[in-house]
């Protein structure tokens, strides 16, 4: 199969969606590798890597795209992708379409078959593409949220584990899943105070017993979500509904309650974000302020590290890109009913409700597609 790796476009997205060592497992099955140059050079991967491994190296973009049946990527298609992109090839990156209308329109529109990460399942539950980035963007969250807090940055000058005979910072993380366990992880061994709030009590017995009690469990209800408004210096949205835009749940009128320069980094906003007053924002420009209070809220936070968040994706990945690439989308799809759970748009038609209901659009089962 002809595979393609271009160079990502998206601001200060500097991942690329194949190691040259997964380069290597492809070709050694027979398949035909081509990588835009300097597609790796972000992440700490030089071309002469991907020679190496035995890829094909091209400099014009406008021949990656066309001559590729599989295009492996890392974020969405930005516009001009999407206009690049053409019925019979197969995308597979993340897509996290139920926050982007435009992009799941014009996806539908050039007829290409598109598969997403972040929907596939595992038999033992979870989303194992979603997992890794998550993880990253869980830990960089607090590193985040701590830089944000310093005066300089807008927020209200507070170290996150004090220091002694100061307070440390009381965080908040909401969501107990893989984004919201690693940043509560993070805080917690910067010696802040954290509380996670989550609606399963499962998951909040699991996290108390698996670190003996040194986070507050909260059960996540109305009143809880306004007391930590107003107790917390830095709040973490983690909530994931998979597949489906991101629940609001912390309002413009709630700010009013929260301290001058306390900080929100809304992890949930690719898939629209969980605080009504975010908007996404890049590497470049990763904050703003909304009456007093700094949001953060970049929509590619693993790509600022992004040789650790390749190497992770990449893992991931690829034994999907080899039954990919060995027997083509339908009957990979048809032998994993699991990996079938990741096509969300084939020949101009929807195939994940969750998308298809954020929108008001048609819906088509996958099952009647690949049976």
């Amino acid at each position: 199969m002809q595979i393609a790796v271009p160079k990502e476009i998206k601001n200060h997205e500097y991942r690329v969606a194949l190691t040259p060592s997964g380069a290597r497992e492809l070709v050694g099955r027979g398949h035909t590798v081509t990588v835009q140059a300097g597609a790796g050079e972000g992440a700490g991967f030089p071309d002469a890597d991907y020679e190496a491994a035995g890829a094909r190296l091209e400099a014009d973009v406008a021949k990656v795209w066309s001559e590729a049946e599989l295009i492996l990527k890392v974020k969405e298609p930005q516009p001009e992708e999407v206009a690049r992109l053409s019925r019979g090839q197969t995308l597979f990156t993340y897509l996290h379409l139920a926050a982007e209308e435009p992009l799941t329109r014009g996806l539908m529109e050039s007829g290409a078959t598109c598969i997403a990460y972040e929907t596939i399942t595992a038999a033992q539950g979870g989303l194992p593409l979603l997992a890794p980035m998550s993880t990253v963007a869980g830990r960089m969250a607090v590193q985040a949220g701590a830089h944000s807090l310093e005066k300089a940055q807008g927020g209200a000058g507070i170290l996150l584990p004090g220091v002694p005979g100061v307070a440390p910072a009381k965080v908040t993380v909401i969501g107990g899943g893989v984004v919201g366990e690693n940043a509560a992880r993070m805080a917690l061994g910067l010696g802040a105070e954290v509380t996670v709030l989550d609606k399963s009590i499962p998951r909040l017995e699991t996290l108390d017993d698996r670190y003996q009690g040194r986070m507050k469990t909260v059960f996540s209800t109305a009143d809880s979500l306004e007391e930590a408004v107003r107790e917390s210096d830095l709040i973490i949205g983690a909530v994931l509904v998979p597949g489906a835009a991101a629940p609001k749940l912390i309002t413009r009128a709630m700010l009013a309650d929260m301290k001058p320069g306390s900080v929100l980094v809304d992890v949930a906003i690719d898939q629209g974000g969980c605080f009504e007053t975010s908007k996404p924002t890049t590497h470049a420009e990763p904050t703003y302020v909304v009456d007093g209070v700094v949001h953060y809220c970049v929509a590619n936070m693993p790509g600022a590290v992004a040789r650790t968040s390749t190497q992770a994706l990449t893992n991931a990945t690829l034994p999907f890109v080899v039954a990919l690439a060995d027997k083509g989308w339908k009957q990979a799809l048809a032998d994993d009913a699991h990996f079938a759970q990741g096509l969300n748009v084939h020949e101009g038609q929807l195939t994940y409700r969750a998308v298809a209901e954020a929108f008001g659009l048609e819906y088509v089962e996958t099952a009647r597609l690949i049976g």
